[in-house]
């Protein structure tokens, strides 16, 4: 943020340490205020969304901090059960909190993985922008109880800027247990100095991250730093800083300087564009008829399917198709929200049609505008 103009959709990214202040229990002081500032910022006009840790912290807690298992194996499996545990208690006290402040929330597990597949990535998409759209906040947590890799490398900061993608944020800010990204290991090292803006994460930027990490959380700086690097070239800046300090997420949102501001060189179009052009299935052939051309290029309009004239090609629902006008030039790329033998069926057919013929639907567009880019 250059301005203090407040972001319009916003991603914050809670660790467990942040979450548990350091203990082995959830501070609840700390999560009423954070649903406090959340319902704030939404009476203001901008759209967030939550990534939360600690659903094995709340499990640990749940079951009277039972003893470490000591083999390996039996420590991850360990920490799948405390995450099956945790999981409902946490949510049950974020729905809890957030409605003291009259706030609706909703639950996604996922993991990474669950956003590089297309279809779920269309899904989850429509998912989240839909309860945004209605004032609800989506609270995202990793699917620790069968996830395996995530666990051990704290893949909740790379799954905050994977989701920061997916609904085009603004900004994404990542509290945490320090300051920022400081020079050298400010534990180490009392001359170590906070970086305050970086413009460009390069060999240097990431000596200075190191490893680190705690017993309760699981990533550190470095995991931090490669979510910054990720979501900054999707065209979503980064302010990673502390979660103790008063009103952070309010005073970050309203344009202040807090812990290291990582900016960001493309635009959200910038990065869809290079997205969508490069995962073109390229025997793919949708022709429109003269209206549906009209409605795309001069009144930034959704592909209907009542536009849809003929379908060439085989493509699945979520693959990025070509458009083409009646006399074969092609006007635009996007998402597809149908296969091609769905298309096949509801080519020409008004929107309200769709579930008549196919059973289902998966809303009233063929592509819609946000996943379109006009050639």
């Amino acid at each position: 943020m250059t301005d203090t103009a407040l972001p319009t959709r916003l991603v914050i990214k809670v660790g467990t340490s942040v979450l548990t202040a350091g203990s082995d229990r959830l501070n609840r002081p700390f999560m009423v205020d954070l649903a406090r500032q959340v319902a704030t910022l939404r009476a203001q006009g901008t759209q967030v969304l939550i990534v939360s840790s600690g659903a094995i912290a709340a499990g640990w807690e749940r079951l009277g901090f039972p003893p470490h298992q000591k083999r390996k194996n039996d420590y991850l499996a360990f920490k799948q059960v405390l995450a099956a545990v945790g999981q409902s208690r946490l949510m049950h006290l974020y729905e809890q909190l957030f409605d003291l402040y009259g706030v609706n929330v909703a639950q996604a597990l996922l993991t990474r993985y669950d956003l590089n597949d297309r279809r779920r990535y269309l899904n989850a998409r429509n998912t989240l922008l839909h309860c945004l759209a209605r004032g609800i906040v989506p609270i995202i947590n990793e699917n620790d109880a069968v996830a395996t890799h995530e666990i051990r490398v704290g893949d909740n900061d790379t799954l905050s800027a994977l989701v920061a993608n997916v609904i085009d944020a603004d900004l994404l800010l990542i509290l945490t247990d320090i300051a920022g990204l400081y020079s050298t290991d400010p534990r180490q090292n009392p001359d170590a100095v906070l970086i305050e803006t970086v413009t460009r994460i390069d060999e240097q930027i990431w000596h200075m991250a190191g490893d680190s990490g705690t017993h309760r959380g699981t990533g550190g700086m470095r995991t931090k730093l490669y979510a910054a690097d990720l979501a900054t070239r999707s065209g979503t800046a980064v302010v990673v800083t502390s979660g103790s300090q008063p009103d952070v997420i309010l005073r970050v949102a309203g344009g202040e300087r807090l812990g290291t501001y990582f900016a960001t060189s493309n635009t959200h179009l910038e990065s869809r564009k290079r997205w969508l052009l490069s995962e073109t299935v390229l025997h793919s052939r949708v022709i429109v008829d003269a209206g549906a051309v009209r409605a795309l290029t001069h009144q930034g309009k959704s592909l209907l399917p009542a536009g849809v004239v003929a379908v060439e090609g085989n493509f699945d629902r979520g693959q990025t198709i070509r458009i083409y006008d009646p006399d074969g030039q092609e006007i635009a790329r996007g998402l597809t929200h149908y296969s091609a033998a769905d298309l096949l069926l509801i080519k020409g057919l008004r929107s309200a049609q769709i579930a008549g013929v196919l059973g289902y639907d998966y809303g009233p567009e063929v592509v819609h505008r946000d996943d379109m880019v006009l050639i």
